[in-house]
C-alpha cells in the first residue's frame, strides 16, 4: 500500500483545512500518516484512518535549544528508516525541512512562495489548495470545492437542549495560537455581548465557548443570562456542543473551523484575513467581511499583519448585521432550507432588515 506523511502541527484551523487533502489520499489508496502537535492531536484522532504521530510542538516552538533538540531527535527516532511515497511538509519556513531530514520519500513537497505549484494561491480556499499540493494535481484541474470533513462520530452534547429555544454558541475569544496572539482578527467582545443581549431578548439560548485562555471575555457578559462553558470542555466535547447549536458565531479562529466539521450553521466575522480562503465551504455558512472600501484589506500575507493598532475593518461589522444573518439562518433552519455558503459585505445588508432588527 502506498503511504503519505503529512507534517502539519500548527493552528487547529490549518489542520482542519488540510484534512480533506489527507482524505483524498486515503481514498486513492494511501496509508495516511500525520505528524501533529498536541493541540490538533485530539481532532485528528477522531479519524480512524489517520495514523497520528504526535510531536511536542511546544518544545519545538518555544523550548530551549536543548528541549528543541530533544523533540527533533524524538521525532527522528520515529521517522528514521521509514519510506513514504509522498512526504508533504505544509509550511513555507524552510526550517521545517529539518524535521523530515531522515525521511526517505519518492516525492517530497513543501510550500514555496517561489513555485506556483507549491503556493497557496490567493483567493482560493486553503482546503482545495492543500489537496492540490499534497496530491500533486496540476493547477489547471478545477474540481468542485472540497467541503469540511466531519468526524465519523461525536460524543453527546455536554449541555442538554433547552426546550423551545434555539441554541446559539458564541466564541468571542480565540485567535491565539502557540506562536502569537492575533488580536487583529477578533471582533470586539463588547459587540459579542450586544449580540448576546439581543438574542436573549428574542428568546434564544446563548452559550459561550472557548479555551482556558479565553476567560478574559467573561466580564463583558456580566448580567446576561448566558451559559458559560469557556475553558471547561475537552476538544471532542467542544465539537459536540457546536454540533448541538442551531448557529455558531465567531471570527477567524480555530473554533470556526471546528464548527465547520459539525452541523451547526455559522456566522463568521472577517477583516484582515480573506474569507474566500478560510470560510468553511458547506451549506448554512455566512462570512461577514468588514473593511469594505479599505485599501489595506486584507492585510494578512500568510505570515504577518499590517502594523495596525485599531482593527477598524472588524469594527465595521455591527452587532445588527450579525443578528440579521443569525436570524436568516434560523429561519432557513426552521423551514428546512439549505443556504449556500456566502460572503456578505456591510453594504450588502439591506437597510430594511437592519431596521427590523433594531425594532
Amino acid at each position: 500500500m502506498p503511504s503519505v506523511l503529512i507534517l502539519k502541527f500548527g493552528a487547529i484551523g490549518d489542520c482542519v483545512m488540510a484534512l480533506p487533502a489527507a482524505h483524498e489520499m486515503y481514498r486513492a489508496g494511501y496509508c495516511v500518516n500525520w505528524v501533529c502537535g498536541r493541540a490538533a492531536e485530539p481532532v485528528l484522532r477522531l479519524y480512524p484512518w489517520i495514523n497520528v504521530i504526535p510531536v511536542d510542538d511546544r518544545a519545538l516552538l518555544h523550548g530551549s535549544i536543548f528541549s528543541r533538540s530533544q523533540a527533533v531527535v524524538a521525532l527522528w527516532g520515529v521517522l528514521a528508516g521509514k519510506h513514504y511515497d509522498v512526504c508533504a511538509t505544509l509550511y513555507y519556513d524552510g526550517r521545517y525541512r529539518l524535521l523530515t531530514l531522515p525521511v526517505r520519500a519518492t516525492r517530497k513537497v513543501m510550500l514555496s512562495r517561489l513555485d506556483r505549484a507549491k503556493t497557496l494561491l490567493p483567493g482560493r480556499h486553503h482546503t482545495d489548495e492543500y489537496a492540490r499540493i499534497v496530491s500533486g494535481r496540476p493547477d489547471d484541474v478545477t474540481p468542485a470545492q472540497l467541503a469540511p470533513l466531519p468526524p465519523p462520530s461525536l460524543p453527546a452534547s455536554p449541555l442538554p437542549p433547552v426546550s423551545g429555544k434555539a441554541r446559539i454558541v458564541l466564541v468571542p475569544g480565540g485567535a491565539r495560537n502557540m506562536l502569537r496572539d492575533d488580536a487583529l482578527r477578533r471582533w470586539p467582545v463588547e459587540s459579542y455581548a450586544a449580540v448576546a443581549a439581543t438574542l436573549l431578548d428574542a428568546g434564544h439560548e446563548v452559550v459561550l465557548a472557548g479555551g482556558p485562555d479565553d476567560v478574559w471575555v467573561r466580564p463583558a457578559f456580566s448580567g446576561l443570562a448566558v451559559g458559560d462553558l469557556i475553558g471547561t470542555l475537552a476538544l471532542a466535547d467542544t465539537l459536540a456542543l457546536l454540533d448541538s447549536a442551531a448557529v455558531t458565531l465567531t471570527h477567524d479562529t480555530g473554533p470556526l473551523h471546528l464548527a465547520g466539521l459539525t452541523s451547526t450553521a455559522i456566522v463568521a466575522i472577517f477583516g484582515p484575513t480573506d474569507p474566500w480562503g478560510r470560510l468553511p465551504q458547506r451549506a448554512n455558512v455566512v462570512g461577514l467581511w468588514g473593511g469594505e472600501g479599505f485599501a489595506c484589506r486584507p492585510c494578512y500575507d500568510g505570515r504577518n499583519y499590517a502594523p495596525c493598532s485599531n482593527n477598524l475593518c472588524m469594527q465595521q461589522v455591527t452587532p445588527t448585521m450579525v443578528v440579521v444573518e443569525t436570524e436568516t439562518l434560523l429561519t432557513a433552519r426552521s423551514e428546512g432550507r439549505q443556504l449556500l455558503p456566502r460572503v456578505v459585505l456591510p453594504s450588502h445588508t439591506p437597510l430594511a432588515q437592519i431596521q427590523v432588527a433594531r425594532a
